[in-house]
């Protein structure tokens, strides 16, 4: 075996220490478990972080699967119908609270959407998959971002926020610790920060977000008080959808 095969072996070695159990690994932790001096690993690493496909936290020294790892997660669920899996629950969102449900995922700065299920009411938002949406001011891009590597969360805030609305979050400060208030409730929340009129909310699925499911309507009826209301039970289907997902990627 050459030693560049060699390599290309070890660093997929590396690669499958991570799991569900094991998600954030030392690089101590990592070299007992591939049977491989400290020092190389290091290196494997120090490779694979700069192509993002694992991470370092910062305050804890330990590693995790990296955002390429996610995209790469995206494509070969992208092949075995996301949609599909998430549609029941969609649906099930829609009956409950008659409003749109969507399934969103972000591509580069935006949020993009998968799956539309429209309101029964007459009143409704006007949807459908593949529109695109600034990430930093809709609860679908939210709840995916404040998941995500703080180097995405600097790279959307050095390409400017601009306002859309008088709620839009244009501040490095503001959006900062909007980000730090989803990750603690589990959900974004969105109160007409892109346009007028509309609020919404939204949860991500895996923890490692691949994609979220957003319910939206007008700002009337899906008040903040709703909304919270809402909260849980999203978190309930989202969590339920994730299940779907990780068993899809492990047959």
């Amino acid at each position: 075996m050459s030693d560049s095969i060699r390599a290309v072996e070890r660093a997929l070695d590396v690669l499958m220490c991570f799991s569900s159990q094991t998600p954030e690994l030392s690089m101590t932790q990592i070299s007992e478990l591939v049977g491989i001096n400290k020092s190389t690993v290091h290196r494997l690493l120090a490779t694979l972080e700069g192509k993002r496909f694992v991470e370092r936290d910062t305050v804890t020294g330990l590693y995790r699967p990296g955002i390429r790892l996610l995209q790469m997660a995206f494509l070969t669920l992208e092949h075995n119908d996301l949609r599909r899996l998430a549609s029941p629950f969609l649906h099930n969102l829609c009956d409950q609270f008659r409003e749109n449900v969507n399934l969103s995922v972000v591509d580069d700065a935006d949020v993009v959407y998968l799956d539309v299920i429209e309101s029964p009411q007459r009143v409704k938002l006007a949807a459908a998959p593949g529109q695109r949406l600034p990430a930093f001011c809709t609860a679908s891009g939210k709840a995916i971002l404040a998941f995500l590597p703080e180097e995405k969360l600097q790279d959307i805030l050095a390409r400017g926020i601009p306002r859309y609305t008088q709620n839009t979050l244009a501040s490095e400060e503001a959006f900062l610790e909007d980000m730090r208030r989803t990750r603690e409730q589990g959900y974004a929340i969105s109160e007409q920060e892109f346009e007028d009129g509309i609020n919404a909310i939204a949860a991500p699925i895996c923890k490692q977000p691949i994609a979220s499911v957003s319910i939206a309507g007008p700002a009337y009826r899906l008040t903040r008080e709703r909304m919270i209301e809402i909260g849980p039970e999203l978190l309930v289907t989202v969590k339920k959808i994730t299940q779907e997902v990780e068993l899809a990627a492990n047959l």
